[in-house]
């Protein structure tokens, strides 16, 4: 989870930039005076000291922030780059929700129970008296919800203006930017890739490649908030990249409501993109595909599957299956039948050696019978799927699948206990046991005793923590595995490196796209608590950026110089 605050000018200001679809509204009641605490960063990234600042108004850019995700890695990509963008202009990101000045709380509507933790949420703030925005999918598909009522919103694709709700809120009015960017009447794929960010680990980063869908999924609430399929260019796709690798990342994760259908709004195809990024890819990182529809990668398969089998790509395709029943597949309006995700399965797992395949299914579905049922279960006790994510039927409000009679809720539990024990019957990975792999450190384990690394079939594969590690490619030995992982020894003959192309990851916290270190030393970087399972690796200049990452650094710069006036007029 990611904390952070953000100002902006006059609701003036915003007024005069509102479109079609946003909404501003000025409370009467004034709210308690804030008293800001100010963090100034010193040039040793270690060593800060607040000062406490008061002041009769509200100072922009003083405050604390505290923002909590919930979803997919789309949503964790919304994000990283609202707390950049908030960091940049001065704010500190926390982790700590009762010191914090505001909450940001980027929600998920795919599931009920996601939904319910984001409604805790935002009661509890309110009760805590803290100034409370919400973004994501549930206030993008339900602006009238009572639960939200009189809370800012950030809409999924006005995160590029946080800095500006985020103010507002703080002065307690309420402003709502729930607007689509078009460009010539045309649905684009969001804010700019090019936005700061604060990467929640230094090692990875995760691109949007597209938003929303061509699908009418009747059990999907996405849709309501996501909208139609909008696709970045990929020229900005791989610029993202190239920014990236000069900030010390080694692996992209590509990510989409379903990346299968990239570009078929601009005439391109994921294929294309996929060629375009191995380009740029150093020798010894790596891109993991995120999730596809079995329709959409239907007409790509010999292409997918060279992409695939690239020294520099994994051999990792998650790809959900939903329910085997093709009467089930046709009443949620899947456009597909289980003969096309067989086929799709069959064709790279032929074609790309040890490749993962990656599935859901929803157990329950309004229609589904026990014959529905046991065909699903079939198919899984057939592919054993080494990943699998198994879910119950949840009704989300305004679809059609809400509407439908559902199956009794004991019988939904017991298929999903049903389908729970065929996964669990099977270890995926007994196999592998001796084999010698070169794996990619990037992460810490949930419990803290190892790092995690990837092969190139995109297995969990625990290493011994050792910092020498982190962000490195390895020889490993398997020595033993797990229903969920593989535990490896090092190979003492051979030394982790890094690709040679790649410098040292920027400093957990850092803002991505401000290459001055000296603007640095002036601004409030996130808490080192807040970024888990990612590591410090001491500050550095970042160089080389475009032209509009040095304007940044200027503006912020100048941004820095007035706030100091402003301490010094309030103080006197």
């Amino acid at each position: 989870m990611l904390g952070d605050d953000s100002g902006c000018d006059r609701v003036e200001d915003i007024e005069d930039i509102v479109k079609q679809g946003d909404e501003i509204i000025k409370h009467t009641s004034v709210k308690e005076l804030i008293h800001p605490h100010v963090r100034r960063q010193t040039k040793d990234s270690e060593q800060r000291n607040e000062e406490i600042v008061q002041a009769d108004s509200i100072i922009p850019g003083t405050q604390r922030v505290y923002v909590k995700t919930w979803g997919c890695s789309h949503n964790n990509s919304d994000s990283e780059y609202m707390a950049g963008q908030l960091a940049a202009y001065g704010y500190t990101i926390t982790d700590d929700r009762l010191s914090a000045d505001l909450w940001l709380l980027n929600s998920c509507t795919v599931k009920g129970p996601a939904e319910d933790h984001f409604r805790n949420d935002v009661a509890e703030g309110r009760k805590l008296g803290k100034p409370v925005v919400v973004a994501g999918c549930v206030p993008q598909g339900q602006p009238k919800a009572k639960y939200i009522e009189g809370l800012s919103v950030i809409g999924v694709q006005q995160i590029d203006r946080v800095v500006e709700v985020v103010e507002e809120a703080l002065k307690g009015h309420t402003v709502r930017l729930l607007g689509q960017k078009k460009k010539s009447g045309k649905k684009l794929g969001g804010a700019t890739l090019s936005l700061p960010k604060i990467r929640k680990n230094p090692l990875i980063e995760i691109i949007a490649i597209s938003t929303g869908c061509l699908n009418q999924c009747t059990y999907c609430k996405t849709k309501h908030a996501r909208g139609e399929l909008g696709s970045y260019p990929p020229e900005e796709i791989v610029e993202r990249a190239r920014q990236s690798f000069k900030e010390g990342v080694v692996e992209l994760w590509l990510t989409s409501e379903d990346t299968g259908a990239y570009g078929r709004d601009i005439g391109h195809t994921l294929p294309q993109l996929l060629w375009k990024l191995v380009e740029v890819i150093p020798e010894g990182a790596m891109l993991r595909l995120g999730m596809t529809n079995p329709p959409y990668i239907l007409e790509h398969l010999e292409e997918m599957a060279k992409v695939l089998r690239h020294p520099r790509v994994y051999s990792f395709l998650h790809l959900p299956v939903q329910s085997a029943s093709d009467s089930v597949l046709m009443d949620m309006r899947r456009e597909y039948c289980q003969a096309d995700f067989r086929r799709v399965v069959d064709f790279l797992k032929a074609r790309v050696p040890d490749i993962t395949v990656a599935t859901d299914i929803i157990c329950g579905f309004p229609t589904e019978t026990d014959k529905d049922f046991e065909e699903t279960r079939q198919l899984v006790e057939e592919y054993k799927f080494p990943s699998l994510f198994i879910n119950q039927f949840f009704p989300r409000p305004g679809t059609p699948a809400a509407k439908m009679n559902r199956v009794p809720t004991q019988e939904v539990k017991k298929r999903t206990k049903i389908l729970s024990e065929v996964f669990a019957s099977y270890r995926p990975y007994d196999h592998k046991v001796g084999w010698r792999q070169s794996v990619l450190v990037t992460e810490v384990s949930h419990d803290g005793q190892y790092y995690v690394a990837h092969n190139k079939s995109y297995d969990q594969v625990l290493v011994p923590k050792d910092a020498n590690l982190l962000g490195r490619m390895v020889e490993v030995d398997i020595v033993s595995t797990g229903k969920h992982y593989l535990m490896a020894d090092l190979v003492k003959t051979g030394a982790p490196h890094r690709p040679e192309s790649v410098p040292p990851p920027l400093v957990q916290g850092q803002v991505s796209g401000l290459p001055e270190a000296q603007v640095w030393e002036h601004l409030p970087t996130v808490s080192k608590s807040t970024l888990k399972g990612s590591s410090s690796f001491g500050s550095r200049e970042v160089k080389g950026h475009p032209v509009w990452v040095q304007m940044t650094a200027i503006v912020v710069g100048l941004a820095v110089i007035a706030r100091m006036f402003l301490f010094a007029f309030y103080e006197t």
